[in-house]
């Protein structure tokens, strides 16, 4: 089995290396990584183990940004000190959630569930499944959002983009008229449009129609919104070629 450990604390990244040498006996490390950077210039190059141990605070942020910013292709095991994100560790790859200090019987338990949803889930019934899925993808017409006390159903062609500002997410409609908005970006990304809007950064998504240009600017893309927005605006380097396909229509 090839495993991926993403923990940024040495000490804890030696003790589950250890561990899982000692119930898995094919076990290929294939990287061990400290930071959300490293991780996604991991996945970037193409590399995709069985399977990987993801810390949810790593170095420079927490490891759900590498969700966010690149394809990853591996189901996901996250381990951590903190009960309070196993909800959002849903939203992506987890099959299953460990907290520290990670024991040999707990660490068994996970891998075992790797082992039964492997022999469950067999690459016919998987291929089923995401031919299903794509043929019965549902998207959403508009968002429910709220001005004062008064609620309105905003029509997607109205919307330029959508952004968080001191943990509150906001709408902004081609006029320029701005909206709360009862669910964050993570929870809209995923039933958004991927054709018509993209997740710029943590901070924006953003509508094609709303971007009214872009540049270079130290590696990554510096992007400039219509209607203006007071903030600097930047699409990662790592991100910066999905951006281009994106807003081309590859």
């Amino acid at each position: 089995m090839r495993v991926l450990i993403i923990e940024d604390e040495l000490p804890a990244r030696d003790k589950l290396e250890t561990l899982l040498r000692g119930l898995i006996p094919d076990l290929t490390i294939v990287g061990k990584i400290g930071s959300v950077k490293e991780s996604i210039a991991f996945f970037n190059k193409g590399q995709h183990p069985d399977l990987a141990f993801v810390d949810i605070h790593l170095s420079d942020d927490h490891s759900f940004e590498i969700f966010r910013s690149v394809e990853v292709g591996c189901p996901v095991i996250f381990t951590t000190a903190y009960d309070k994100y196993l909800l959002e560790s849903l939203e992506f790859n987890s099959i299953d959630y460990i907290l520290k200090p990670i024991t040999l019987d707990r660490l068994r338990l996970s891998l075992k569930k790797v082992s039964e949803l492997e022999r469950h889930f067999t690459k016919s019934h998987t291929d089923k499944l995401l031919q299903y899925l794509e043929g019965h993808q549902v998207q959403r017409e508009r968002l429910l959002a709220r001005k004062g006390l008064e609620f309105m159903a905003v029509p997607l062609e109205e919307i330029a983009y959508i952004f968080s500002e001191h943990k509150v997410t906001f709408l902004r409609d081609k006029s320029g008229q701005r909206y709360t908005l009862d669910k964050n970006l993570t929870e809209l990304e995923s039933t958004l449009d991927k054709a018509r809007f993209f997740r710029i950064n943590r901070k924006y998504i953003a509508a094609a129609e709303a971007i009214d240009r872009f540049k270079p600017d130290n590696g990554k893309l510096r992007v400039y919104l219509k209607p203006t927005v007071d903030d600097e605006v930047h699409v990662s380097k790592e991100q910066a070629a999905e951006f281009k396909k994106w807003i081309s229509g590859e």
